[in-house]
């Protein structure tokens, strides 16, 4: 064996990525110190994304002023890749669950924050827009980010309404007329791992907003409202943005990244392994490392580990999955490309409990993985 590629999602709650990919790649040295070792640590569109690309291929983390989820001032970030033409965006940077704190309520949070990050892009001249749709704390369905770059939301009465998810109910007409011409030269991509619609009992407000603070009379609030705002966006804008998979993602961000952008909704996973040229990497591996916090039923709907190993199956590299946690349906991820499967899990005991050793237990289970392989290498 003599080059092992470590591309893992983050260990959501515990660590990073990036901090997967190097307590693995120490696990691999203690046991096989001169092995060849590549890290492509991996976020698909929630937070982490921008460093997981800069750490894969390089590029400059860019500062900038924002207003939050809650129109509060703060500094936010985004990523531009060594073309200096490709911007990395994290909506939770912005208008994440995050910068809320205690303070969660999806009827007056906005992504303007997102918008201005987009806006920001553009004036240093990037014309391919990645926007990682993970974390909100957001149930607007865009109208803040698509504000920002100059779209108009307007009431009965032709004043602007609230940007947020309570103001969507007193929107009547949208003039697009002052959006940002830049955009049309633009390509932009939301990267996404859900396939939620916009409202109804599988849409942003029913699935997500309970999460960012929401009780069951807002939930059907703002669902009322994200379905007043699909059918004024379908009127005025000609686009369905209900049947669209993925538009309910981020409170609807995906939505309005569609409908005021022109975005294309994609896997997040595709998305980062198409930029960082996966198969390039790959084609001479003899090993691939992934993992995630919890593999399961859900794994198979565009998570990590399984765009890994679809990867992987076509040069016939196997692929070993290092998880904190093995759920429900795991077993069906074999039948998608994965060789095995280790949790680092290596007591019964509560996450809260287990988190606490989970970089101690990381290492040791990637050493017991590398004594195997070595045992079977003599």
């Amino acid at each position: 064996m003599k080059k092992i590629i470590i591309s893992p999602d983050s260990f959501k709650g515990t660590m990073s990525s990036i901090e997967v990919s190097g307590i693995i790649e120490q696990g691999i040295k203690n046991i096989f110190p001169e092995i060849q070792v590549i890290k492509i640590p991996i976020a698909d569109g929630g937070e982490g994304t921008v460093d997981a690309f800069l750490t894969a291929i390089g590029g400059e983390k860019i500062r900038v002023k924002v207003k939050g989820p809650l129109f509060q001032e703060i500094e936010a970030f985004y990523g531009i890749l060594p073309d200096k033409q490709t911007v990395v965006i994290e909506r939770a940077a912005a208008s994440g669950l995050t910068l809320v704190e205690d303070k969660k309520n999806p009827l007056l949070t906005t992504t303007y924050g997102t918008g201005q990050l987009i806006l920001d892009a553009l004036d240093k001249g990037c014309t391919n827009i990645i926007v990682g749709l993970g974390g909100s704390a957001t149930n607007d369905g865009g109208v803040g980010m698509a504000a920002a770059l100059g779209a108009k939301f307007l009431d009965e009465g032709n004043k602007e309404i609230y940007l947020n998810g309570g103001g969507l109910e007193k929107l009547e007409r949208i003039d697009i007329s002052g959006i940002d011409k830049r955009i049309k030269n633009c390509t932009i991509v939301a990267a996404c791992d859900v396939d939620n619609s916009l409202f109804g009992t599988s849409g942003a407000a029913y699935i997500f907003a309970p999460q960012k603070g929401a009780d069951e009379r807002m939930v059907k609030i703002l669902d009322e409202n994200l379905k007043n705002f699909a059918g004024i966006v379908g009127r005025d804008l000609g686009v369905d943005v209900q049947n669209i998979p993925g538009a309910g993602a981020a409170g609807g961000l995906g939505a309005g990244l569609v409908a005021f952008t022109g975005a294309k909704i994609q896997p997040g996973i595709k998305i980062v392994l198409d930029i960082v040229k996966y198969d390039e990497i790959i084609s001479n591996a003899d090993l691939i490392i992934t993992g995630e916090g919890k593999i399961d039923g859900q794994s198979l709907r565009g998570k990590v580990p399984v765009g890994i190993a679809e990867k992987a199956s076509k040069y016939d590299i196997p692929v070993i999955a290092i998880v904190g946690a093995v759920g429900d349906e795991a077993q069906k991820v074999y039948e998608r490309g994965i060789t095995s499967i280790f949790t680092t899990n290596l007591q019964p005991i509560p996450f809260e409990e287990a988190k606490i050793y989970c970089k101690e237990n990381l290492l040791k289970t990637t050493e017991s993985v590398m004594r195997l392989i070595k045992g079977i290498h003599k």
